[in-house]
């Protein structure tokens, strides 16, 4: 059967733990001819491989060269440097412990069979020039301990040739990184990728934590199973968070066919009003500048009306740049029964002032954003954290890891060792949509439903990006959608807009937090409401 990849970030996917692939693997191979799913899985492999395999660009043919380990996906290894020998294309497989469970054993002796050169001696290098690609085929899904001897030793010489700009394809999963966590255990080496080909479905560690630099481009191949077949499956989300629905699944790939049907149409009967009224509060003295780059993100996002409610004295009277910014300095406050949603805490501070006004604002009830120093405010009071949960259920709560961390009275290696589960946690403890920012963002509903946003790169380790994401959730949850398909909207054009900008030349060093929402508004446009396509300048 011809094979299938499919680009993750192009598609609408659910993600799946090692358990449970493990279950959708054995259901399937109960009606399977012996070694099938192995024979798709390696040739979908030698098909990924030679559709990119470079030719003519050397007098000699270049070798493709694969690790293999002692189990299956060391086997799928086997099966797929058989399948390129058959081809022509010249493999040499590097198997230092011999295959151990059957359907490897069957993938070696075929190998065997068709003359594949198999060796278990290796040179300790795997960045020459005799190499196309060199393939990780040591271990897949399931594998979470850190990789020991001569298996660390290839792991640390694919990741130089990685960064040398080499071809690296991990089957599965890079060897050595936690499929269901993304990290990889301190001390430890992992595979670095160029590539990741992950079958059947992927793991949300691959998008997340350090997946995201371990995986490199994510591809799917699904060996020809229906992804529907996890319907029937545990979910894995705890018993005490539950599911959405019966028919819901807890965990998918953010991507535009999930929250663009959710934005307000662009009616020409429309006016400033159809697209809500947006306040911003916060900027205490010095910090003025947090709320105002929130506040632009706002208007470019779409929002009818934006406010900044500003808590400085000696607040601007207005934003030259942005005079439709309505200001407000001080303690004049907006009228709140005008206002359709808020976000608040970019540089609010956390006096007496700005803890009376977070109170005053929870109480009302609107869709709100708590970013920054509110975050920080309800971390250190009860009395804010037991009124968010009475009130916040619109709410959206937009932590980094260490704002995480003391939201959950933990530390932030823990919050990083499980991004997943600490997002759910949080979701739960507080009843609001969680959004737990870092390398794959984290947008979790308090019933335990989830999503692992797949934009954004380095380039957002600048200040003030965080206040750029906060405005842009407001600008949303104005416009009438709900708190997490809002989330959703922001984060994935936030880092979009970022890997447009470094595909530019602004990035990654040196980008600033204020160039990203002219890209947000441009790429909206262009992909949510089918604007002509020009070019990404943001203007």
């Amino acid at each position: 059967m011809p094979s299938v990849f499919l680009a993750s970030s192009a598609h609408t996917l659910p993600l799946y733990t090692a358990a449970q692939l493990r279950t959708i693997e054995q259901h399937a191979m109960r009606d399977l001819p012996a070694h099938t799913l192995m024979q798709r899985a390696g040739t979908a492999a030698a098909d990924f491989l030679a559709r990119r395999y470079s030719t003519g660009d050397t007098p000699q043919r270049r070798v493709v060269w694969l690790a293999a380990g002692p189990g299956n996906n060391g086997g799928d290894a086997l099966v797929a440097a058989t399948e390129l020998h058959r081809r022509g294309i010249p493999v040499e497989v590097f198997l230092p412990v011999e295959s151990r469970p059957p359907d490897a054993r069957w993938a070696l002796a075929n190998a065997q069979s068709a003359g594949v050169k198999i060796s278990p001696q290796w040179d300790g290098s795997c960045d020459g020039h005799a190499y196309d690609w060199c393939v990780d085929g040591m271990f897949g899904l399931g594998y979470a301990r850190p990789l020991e001897g001569v298996f660390a030793a290839v792991a640390q010489q694919l990741a130089l040739r990685t960064r040398n700009g080499a071809k690296v394809l991990a089957l599965d999963i890079p060897s050595g990184l936690n499929g269901d966590t993304g990290t990889v255990a301190r001390g430890a080496q992992a595979v670095m990728a160029t590539e990741t080909l992950s079958f059947i479905g992927a793991q949300p560690g691959l998008y997340t934590a350090d997946g995201k630099d371990a995986c490199g481009s994510v591809w799917i191949a699904p060996l020809g199973l229906s992804m529907d077949i996890g319907a029937a499956i545990d979910t894995g989300v705890d018993t005490d968070i539950g599911t959405a629905d019966a028919s819901s699944h807890p965990l998918w790939l953010n991507t535009l066919s999930v929250f663009k049907p959710s934005l307000p149409p662009r009616i020409n009967a429309s006016n400033k009003g159809t697209f809500g009224s947006l306040a911003v509060v916060g900027g205490a003295t010095g910090t003025v500048g947090a709320p105002i780059l929130s506040a632009r993100a706002a208007l470019y996002a779409g929002a009818g009306k934006v406010h900044v409610a500003l808590l400085s004295e000696q607040a601007p009277p207005y934003d030259p740049p942005h005079p439709e910014l309505m200001l407000h300095p001080g303690t004049a406050m907006p009228q709140w029964a005008s206002i359709s949603a808020i976000a608040v805490g970019p540089g609010m501070g956390q006096d007496e002032h700005a803890k009376d006004l977070l109170v005053q604002i929870i109480e009302q009830e609107l869709p709100t954003v708590l970013d920054a120093d509110a975050l920080n405010l309800i971390a250190s009071e009860d009395s804010l954290a037991t009124l968010v949960v009475a009130h916040g259920r619109r709410a959206v709560m937009t932590p980094h890891p260490l704002e995480c961390a003391r939201l959950l009275k933990t530390d932030t290696a823990a919050i990083q060792s499980d991004r997943l589960k600490a997002a759910r946690c949080l979701a739960r403890h507080y009843g609001c949509v969680a959004v737990l920012k870092g390398s794959g963002t984290i947008v979790a509903r308090p019933d335990g439903v989830a999503w692992i946003n797949p934009t954004g790169n380095a380039a957002l380790a600048t200040g003030g990006t965080g206040d750029v994401l906060s405005g842009l959730i407001g600008a949303f949850l104005a416009q009438g959608c709900e708190p997490h398909l809002a989330a959703l909207t922001a984060v994935f054009l936030h880092g979009l807009a970022a890997e447009q900008l470094c595909t530019l030349g602004c990035g990654p060093a040196g980008l600033t937090a204020g160039e990203l929402a002219p890209m947000v508004r441009t790429l909206l446009n262009r992909l949510c409401y089918d604007a002509p396509d020009r070019d990404l300048s943001g203007h």
